[in-house]
């Protein structure tokens, strides 16, 4: 059965991306976000899911009323479809889809696509100027690519995890998809680089993203400080090498704050808010790095002015004097700042199951030619039979397909 789009939803005519065409058959997380990603700017972006095993997304995290939360947000603008790519009827399909579209995301492992004859020689050959994006744990080639692969193994691999953490306890993971949303970003990006060529060549090429990868550009020049240093990052809690007083420090009231000196101007601030402007002729304190060797005492200073304050009059002081300084917040604490809602950066979606809706916003703002989202994630095959008559069958086709079980 189709559910049709909420009449509500925004169109985006004049958005940038509008009318191009993406496949997205991949699942958890990093190239079903790349995909969400363009389509939050205008792509046309059709969701492929097998009949019988959805993307498991749907049933990642909490759910209301048996709807899965998380797919509202990864599933947002995209049409939903079912359809069995291991089958001969379903190879058939997809290639007639991607004779329709620019870029095709998927993220099975090597070697699965050629097994079912869906490699790259077969879809460029209906279609010369697609992209195809190749999103897994490991990339193409190598000994590990055959492995199963997910964003926690790239966040062990690629020092985050070695690097994160108080020195005395051991290395720490993060609570949510790190290494899969900075694969997710990257891959948006690689996709419209590609794009970008084919309008030079008139010619689509393949995509290879490996997650371990765009984790381990973000960590900074760990691997330039070991071949020149022979460096290797310890872990430090809150704390940098590179600067200080950087840390997080609790408030009389029992609030966190946390607070940056990157620059120099705005250590010396904070040492004479804090009623230590003496330590600002230490010879040591003019480095950011000098200033992390004595971090124990630039700590003591700041900790504990900032213990014999409340949280508002800490942020009112740090404000007065430009230092800077934020409140370490919760979800309940973003959904209530001013900041973020004179953003607009958590919306309201207006969701035909779940009704009124709140979501992260699209990622970025463009002055001519904004991105919206038009609706949450849909259910599971909602789009099927809509998206196969657009491409020339009939329902008759459609309801043969679905008693083989092809969609």
């Amino acid at each position: 059965m189709t559910v049709s789009p909420p009449a509500a939803a925004p169109t985006l005519v004049h958005a940038p991306l509008t009318g191009l065409r993406v496949l997205d058959l991949a699942t958890l997380f990093a190239g079903p976000l790349a995909a969400t990603m363009l389509g939050d700017f205008g792509a046309e972006v059709v969701k492929v899911e097998h009949p019988d095993r959805p993307d498991p997304s749907r049933g990642h995290g909490p759910s209301k009323d048996g709807i899965g939360l998380w797919w509202k947000v990864l599933g947002r603008n995209k049409r939903t479809m079912t359809l069995d790519l291991s089958k001969p009827a379903g190879r058939t399909t997809l290639l007639r889809l991607a004779a329709t579209a620019d870029v095709v995301i998927e993220n099975f492992r090597p070697g699965t696509l050629e097994k079912w004859d869906l490699g790259w020689e077969e879809l460029s050959a209906v279609n010369p100027r697609l992209v195809l994006t190749r999103v897994t744990g490991f990339g193409q080639f190598g000994p590990y690519a055959r492995r199963p692969g997910f964003g926690t193994l790239a966040e062990a691999m690629s020092g985050f995890a070695a690097m994160t953490g108080e020195p005395d306890a051991p290395p720490t993971l993060p609570p949510f998809g790190l290494a899969d949303s900075i694969a997710a970003l990257a891959t948006a990006y690689a996709v419209m680089t590609a794009l970008a060529a084919r309008e030079r060549t008139g010619e689509g090429q393949v995509v290879d993203m490996a997650i371990i990868e765009p984790i381990l550009t973000v960590l900074g020049p760990q691997p330039t400080w070991y071949d020149q240093l022979g460096h290797v990052q310890p872990r430090t809690g809150n704390r940098s090498q590179n600067n200080a007083p950087r840390n997080t420090y609790r408030t009389a009231d029992g609030s966190w704050v946390a607070v940056s000196t990157s620059a120099q101007s705005v250590a010396e601030r904070v040492m004479r808010l804090v009623g230590r402007p003496e330590l600002i002729d230490e010879p040591w304190f003019g480095s950011g790095a000098e200033r992390a060797r004595h971090a124990d005492v630039l700590d003591a200073a700041v900790g504990d002015w900032i213990a014999r304050h409340g949280r508002a009059d800490v942020l009112a002081a740090f404000e007065k004097a430009e230092a800077a300084v934020a409140p370490v917040q919760d979800v309940r604490d973003v959904m209530a700042d001013p900041q973020y809602q004179a953003l607009d950066t958590v919306t309201t979606v207006h969701d035909p199951e779940l009704g009124p809706l709140r979501m992260q916003n699209v990622l970025f703002r463009l002055s001519a030619t904004p991105g919206a989202i038009r609706w949450a994630g849909r259910p599971h095959g909602a789009d099927t039979e809509e998206v196969l008559t657009e491409l020339g069958l009939s329902l008759a086709d459609v309801k043969e397909l679905r008693e083989e079980g092809i969609v």
